[in-house]
């Protein structure tokens, strides 16, 4: 899974949207790979963008095109991308979809992207069309919420990834295998703590108050199950993943952790529902309330669709540390 060669930076080119661009920068350094820097516009886009000549942006409705193409070339600039091959690709569509399609044509492995903007692609940045852009995207996504902790450090031309403590957030489905994997490899090749938690959901106390002769038993049995997967998991890992199980609302005992333990990635399975009504796929809602109250990036890890968000009992190994 490690490295990540080929990174997506999805751009506004407001100063809001550049803050995932070191988080791209340092993920290309460590792989060896590119920067696609990509931006989704509304109007249609002259694939020569950046060679033009200037009687061409005399007529006023092209005067946007000179705009786009001076915030291009400011951001081709930047001193996070010296030394690197960055790809600049300007498109016409909408930003969900033209992401996803990006990520295949590309061939990218991580995209990076703030949750909030203001302008041209700034309706893939902040609210629902980011977690439309999670819930589409092939592949994971890094998202960044400024202000806060940080993992990555540039100095002149040397950026640098420094992972501390990494936090997986697990249900154990099979949905949650590959954000297992990821999580491992990413603490273990920065030499990070790995914690992992597991959060017995709040509703299945309400589900024993209103059932108590049957939901109680279940419920008693959830933890059982949970403490003893949460076990497998340290025995399997050898020591190198401290586990924590927690019983409220998910998304508030996952930020609640992070916090306390100065966590500086969260790394999540986004398993992806069909909407009751059609279109877009949608995230859960813990998904949702996580990435955005998180204290630090979080990594969410495709799995693939499900019908349910509720936990269930599974009985799928745990992946070797």
């Amino acid at each position: 899974m490690l490295p990540y060669r080929n990174i997506l930076f999805p751009t506004d080119f407001t100063l809001h949207a550049r803050a995932a661009l070191k988080y791209a920068a340092a993920f290309a350094r460590e792989g060896r790979g590119r920067v696609v820097l990509f931006s989704v516009q509304e109007g249609s886009v002259p694939a020569n963008l950046l060679t033009l000549p200037e009687r061409v942006f005399e007529d006023s409705d092209k005067r946007w095109l000179q705009q786009l193409r001076a915030e291009v070339k400011e951001l081709l600039a930047d001193h996070l991308l010296d030394g690197l091959e960055v790809d600049p690709v300007i498109i016409e569509g909408e930003p969900a979809p033209e992401i996803a399609r990006a990520v295949r044509d590309f061939n990218i492995d991580l995209i990076t992207i703030v949750t909030h903007g203001r302008k041209g692609l700034s309706r893939a940045l902040w609210g629902s069309t980011a977690e439309e852009i999670i819930a589409e995207a092939p592949c994971p996504v890094l998202t960044i919420r400024p202000p806060q902790r940080d993992f990555v450090e540039h100095r002149g031309s040397h950026t640098e990834i420094r992972l501390n403590r990494v936090l997986l957030a697990t249900n154990f489905r099979p949905s949650s295998l590959v954000a297992s994997q990821m999580a491992a490899e990413l603490a273990g090749h920065s030499n990070a703590e790995l914690h992992t938690i597991y959060v017995i959901g709040d509703y299945m106390e309400q589900m024993a108050e209103i059932f108590p002769e049957t939901a109680g038993a279940k419920v008693s049995q959830l933890r059982e199950y949970v403490t003893e997967k949460m076990a497998t998991f340290e025995r399997e890992a050898k020591g190198r993943v401290t586990t924590h199980i927690a019983e409220g609302r998910p998304y508030e005992e996952i930020v609640r952790l992070a916090t306390e333990k100065d966590v500086d990635l969260i790394v999540i399975g986004t398993s992806v529902h069909s909407s009751i009504f059609g279109g877009a796929p949608i995230l859960g809602p813990e998904i949702e309330r996580v990435v955005r109250n998180a204290p630090c990036p979080v990594l969410c890890v495709p799995s693939g669709k499900v019908v349910t968000p509720h936990p269930a009992r599974v009985r799928e190994p745990v992946p070797q540390m």
